[in-house]
């Protein structure tokens, strides 16, 4: 039996609230087998790139993280590209051998998720490749998505820009945990940072990771876990949602405060199922004037790394960060992809919004006695039920177009739900794209087929915040937990993730029902699946429709 990485916790203050925060002890630097080698300070030049090893910065508080800094051999005045996450300064791949699934070839120079500096570096910036708290050699805990990581980040941008050969202009890009990073930091408003690329990041952790609606995921933190190394310690996300399964002031502080973000910002998002909602949502919420936002099809590594983006992405910063007047204020505001399974896609149509202005939302009621998808309501009661906790019980609906239709935004499940043998349910929905004969039309992430746009929902959790909720888009407070009574029949609002995605005539919308999730990624590692719930579900779920159960999809119509 692996042996168990040592536990301990710290009670932390978050406004009015003090809350006890669990650490694991991560492995050391010098159990990376080489990704995290000893402080050796030094400077080197390779192919006209000037390299500085391990430069020690004290934060605020007096902890010491170190740097990698790469930057064109002899030139000044030179804007600055921060690369932010725990991955290793040096470490461009973590998931195996060579180069990741649909990513071309990059330098060894190359943090994990992050710019090339043998691309950035010719192209006249400098790369930050950064071991945040905690990682590698750096002091103190790591942290994970909160204030106090951007904080850390603040002050690491604004040593950069006081270096003699910087420009005084920073930018920071990547993709994952460095997006993410992104919201932290930018919303501290560090002076110096003038311009943000984050490429598919969550912006509320809670809600968009480790607690979809109420339903507490513990698989992929532990993944992440396994991943790093460091000095000291990491906050257990697993452990903590289970100990503290609703919202409070330490997951408050994983939100970021993105209203705050006032700075040009380049976003792409994508359709996978696991940054989507987080990065649209965080693109809304930004105070930006100068904000553009590019949905790809296909998956933030793949898409980072393409020529053609690197280069668009290259205008940005040059236009932000060098200050060269190159027309990119004429970009479209928002590029947008729509899958098309089976077909072609669309990529990059210009739209002028997000979500779309033209939007058309229509209802599709469920029927449990044909299991269809209907436009009109449905005047019969009626009521479907299947196994909650076996794995394999579900409740389908379809509904076939006579016409193409395209679906782009934001779809919301409404349902009447019961349950029997328990006092919750844990719902899993799945809308996704069948042939004319029925068959799944799977869009694609990477090599595995997604089982569909999603959507998830402890009825417990099931309160909204009424303020902050919308028709297309429930806001849920988690505030308390509303268990169920016996034959208690209760309506409830699923948010179904963002989509773009478009039905030939003849072609079948599928909606999909249960108490478990399909999986749509596996461990690249050890083949195993990623993701791992803590389901409370007990005998059958029964979902009620027509009459006064006006159970129903609604879904997001583009005309034309």
């Amino acid at each position: 039996m692996a042996e168990q990485p040592e536990v301990s916790a710290e009670v932390k203050e978050y406004g009015n609230e003090r809350i006890e925060v669990i650490y694991r002890k991560i492995r050391s630097a010098e159990e990376s087998g080489g990704r995290y080698p000893k402080v050796a300070p030094g400077v080197a030049v390779e192919d006209g790139i000037f390299i500085e090893r391990d430069l020690a910065l004290p934060l605020r508080d007096g902890t010491v993280i170190y740097t990698d800094i790469y930057r064109p051999d002899g030139a000044t005045d030179v804007p600055a590209i921060v690369a932010w996450s725990p991955y290793g300064k040096r470490v461009p791949y973590l998931l195996g051998e060579g180069p990741l699934p649909g990513v071309p070839p990059v330098s060894p120079m190359t943090k994990f998720e992050g710019p090339d500096p043998a691309c950035w570096c010719k192209q006249g910036y400098a790369v930050i490749n950064v071991d945040p708290r905690g990682v590698g050699n750096s002091e103190g805990d790591i942290l994970q998505f909160c204030s106090g990581e951007g904080r850390d980040a603040h002050d690491l941008i604004e040593w950069v820009a006081g270096q003699d050969w910087c420009n005084g202009r920073v930018g920071m890009s990547g993709n994952s945990w460095m997006a993410i990073a992104q919201w932290f930091a930018a919303a501290e408003r560090p002076p110096h940072l003038a311009a943000i690329a984050p490429w598919e990041g969550i912006d509320d952790v809670y809600r968009d990771s480790v607690c979809i609606g109420g339903v507490p995921e513990v698989g992929f933190g532990e993944m992440i876990f396994h991943l790093l190394c460091g000095s000291n310690r990491m906050e257990d996300h697993g452990a903590m949602i289970l100990k503290y399964p609703l919202m409070n002031g330490y997951w408050g502080d994983k939100i970021a405060r993105v209203e705050n973000i006032e700075i040009p910002a380049y976003v792409v998002a994508s359709y996978n199922p696991l940054h989507t909602h987080g990065t649209f949502d965080a693109f809304r919420r930004m105070a930006s004037r100068d904000k553009w936002l590019r949905v790809n099809n296909t998956q933030e590594w793949a898409d980072y790394y393409n020529p053609e983006n690197v280069e668009d992405l290259r205008r940005f910063f040059d236009r932000y960060l060098k200050g060269i007047e190159n027309g990119w204020e004429k970009t479209p505001r928002v590029r947008l992809s729509v899958l098309d399974p089976g077909g072609t896609d669309t990529v990059n149509r210009s739209e002028k919004e997000w979500p779309l202005a033209r939007t058309q939302y229509v209802k599709l009621y469920l029927d449990s006695t044909t299991n269809t998808l209907s436009p009109e309501p449905l005047k019969k009661e009626s009521a479907v039920s299947y196994r909650a906790d076996d794995g394999k019980g579900q409740a389908a609906f379809t509904v076939t177009f006579n016409e193409d239709t395209e679906l782009s935004g934001y779809m919301k499940l409404r349902l009447w739900v019961e349950a029997d043998g328990a006092n919750d349910m844990d719902l899993f929905a799945y809308v996704s794209k069948l042939d004319e004969k029925g068959n799944h039309l799977p869009a694609m992430v990477l090599v595995f087929p997604n089982p569909g746009v999603r959507g998830m929902l402890r009825v417990s959790h099931r309160e909204l915040d009424e303020a902050r909720s919308t028709p297309s888009e429930p806001y849920l407070l988690h505030r308390r937990e509303q268990l169920l009574k016996p034959k208690e029949i209760v309506p409830v609002e699923i948010a179904i993730w963002p989509i773009g995605m478009i039905w030939h005539a003849g072609q079948q919308l599928r909606l999909i029902v249960q108490g478990y999730a399909s999986w749509w990624m596996e461990d690249m590692l050890s083949g195993t699946a990623v993701f791992r719930y803590d389901l409370r579900n007990k005998g059958n779920h029964i979902i009620h429709t027509g009459g006064k159960y006006d159970s129903h999809l609604l879904v997001p119509r583009i005309p034309g």
